[in-house]
């Protein structure tokens, strides 16, 4: 089937009009357009992905591609009487800043290259900063793939510098873009693969409140595989190791992208891989099929038995995020799937650790951006919420345009969704859905979303009853210029009193 004869199959109307803008920086006051803000909302909800998908005669070609944006909404600021604050800026980046200055693309992007492009030291991409967004030790940090963060002022979003952690680590340090929080213990922890053929390895980082390094450590890794998240428990990271193989030589010497280097070898099987955080050892391999993962939904402890919550994919999704606007035109649909991982018993090939139970809830549609009540990361939860794709199953470009929600409570064999909403045609959701609770009631909570009108191009942000999804948006605030659909996002609930 040709391009042009896929591009009638559109399942996703008007979706270059979520693409072919550069929004401009903001900081204005929201007027709810309908609905009503919860009295007891208080925070500050962040959320970052790629804006800008050209660049003078450029026209890149993958979702991953653009500059990082982050987007601010503050609930009751003083300044506003209780009402809400928008801010957004740009990550002023090492390639923003360059090209900005040039005035033309000069770094290699993710699925984009052209002739004369850059490298870091000529072995790595000039991140972006355009994946997620966290406050870390009095900052705020917008992570890219595979490099350093970049600290921002937490209320204007100006880009201060590169965060190298106190000099400990470096441009080219390996370092995701998911970390996770130990609030309990006061640390951030984060991973990174170093894609040596030779020598794969993962390596471990545990930082702790003030920023500072506590530790790296480092695990063979079988092959040189893309990791994209992790789980974490208080005494485990546990990853997900799938055989979506890189291969850097072609990135350093051939001119090809990071996409063009990625393979996808099914035939060498998927495994959970964990680790000991106090440590860095290894404390189980266990084989799990032949699925990949790109996000993880949550991991606990209880006893001598690990659970590990992911979303399991039937092939890698990057694929999909590419040619823009035309995305996702043959994606696979996503299994909510729970393993459950002995770590104590003798079940394991040749003994020892192995896996006792994996349940895989039915699902039908493709999703992503999995999102938990944040206070009990790491502990057991059965409900979490995503973005679906409806249209999952018909060919033709398609986008996310439902906000689920899914119970792993359910009996085996029971449908995953338990809740949903669906946005009218021609909408398109973004920014993973963000739980916020009641900082005292439990049953009353929020989740935060960004929805984009692409026939009236216009954005705004939706607030759900979290337990009531189909009842639709208590409250939509628009904003007065649009924003692309962007990628992960966090709350961070102000201090008591405020």
């Amino acid at each position: 089937m040709s391009v042009a004869s896929e591009r009638t199959l559109d399942r996703a109307p008007l979706l270059e009009r979520a693409f072919d803008f550069v929004p401009e920086p903001a900081d204005e006051r929201l007027e709810l357009a309908e609905g009503e803000l919860p009295a007891w909302l208080r925070g500050t909800y962040y959320v970052n992905g790629p804006a800008r998908f050209t660049r003078g005669d450029l026209a890149y070609q993958h979702w991953l591609d653009g500059d990082g944006f982050v987007c601010s909404l503050v609930f009751g600021d003083p300044a506003e009487e209780g009402g809400v604050r928008f801010r957004s800026r740009f990550v002023e980046s090492v390639k923003r800043r360059d090209e900005e200055a040039a005035e033309r693309a000069l770094y290699r992007a993710f699925g984009t290259g052209f002739a004369g492009d850059r490298l870091l030291r000529g072995i790595a991409l000039a991140s972006p900063a355009n994946v997620s967004v966290y406050p870390f030790a009095g900052t705020l940090l917008a992570f890219g793939e595979q490099g350093l963060p970049w600290e921002l002022d937490p209320v204007t979003l100006e880009t201060r510098d590169e965060h190298t952690f106190g000099g400990r680590l470096n441009a080219v340090s390996p370092f995701s873009a998911h970390p996770n929080f130990d609030y309990r213990a006061g640390q951030m922890v984060n991973f990174g693969v170093s894609f040596a053929a030779e020598r794969p390895t993962l390596n471990l980082y545990t930082f702790r409140g003030d920023g500072e390094l506590l530790s790296r450590r480092r695990s063979p890794l079988p092959y040189p595989a893309s990791i994209h998240d992790f789980g974490l428990t208080p005494r485990f990271a546990v990853f997900y190791v799938n055989p979506y193989l890189l291969d850097m030589a072609p990135l350093m010497s051939g001119g090809a992208t990071v996409l063009d280097c990625l393979s996808w070898r099914p035939e060498l099987g998927s495994s959970l891989l964990v680790v000991a955080r106090a440590t860095g050892e290894e404390v189980a391999r266990v084989p799990v099929g032949e699925g990949y993962c790109l996000h993880h939904v949550n991991a606990y402890e209880e006893g001598d038995r690990l659970v590990v919550d992911v979303l399991e994919l039937e092939e890698p999704v990057y694929p999909d995020y590419r040619p823009i606007p035309d995305l996702f035109v043959d994606v696979a649909p996503a299994h909510p799937v729970r393993y459950v991982v002995d770590l104590a018993g003798s079940i394991g090939v040749g003994g020892g650790p192995g896996l006792a139970e994996r349940r895989a809830a039915p699902y039908r549609l493709a999703a992503d951006f999995p999102a938990i009540d944040p206070t009990r990361a790491g502990r057991p939860v059965d409900r979490f919420w995503m973005l679906a794709i409806s249209a999952t199953g018909e060919r033709g470009r398609k986008f996310l345009d439902r906000v689920v929600a899914v119970d792993y409570g359910a009996g085996p064999g029971e449908a995953a969704e338990v809740d949903a909403w669906q946005a009218p045609p021609r909408r398109y959701l973004g920014g993973e859905p963000i739980y916020v609770g009641h900082p005292r009631h439990d049953p009353d909570a929020v989740v935060i979303c960004q929805e984009l009108d692409a026939e009236r191009r216009r954005s705004a942000f939706l607030l759900f009853d979290a337990y009531d999804l189909a009842a639709g948006p208590v409250a939509r605030l628009p904003l007065s210029a649009p924003i692309p659909p962007l990628f992960h996002a966090c709350f961070t609930p102000a201090p008591d009193g405020e």
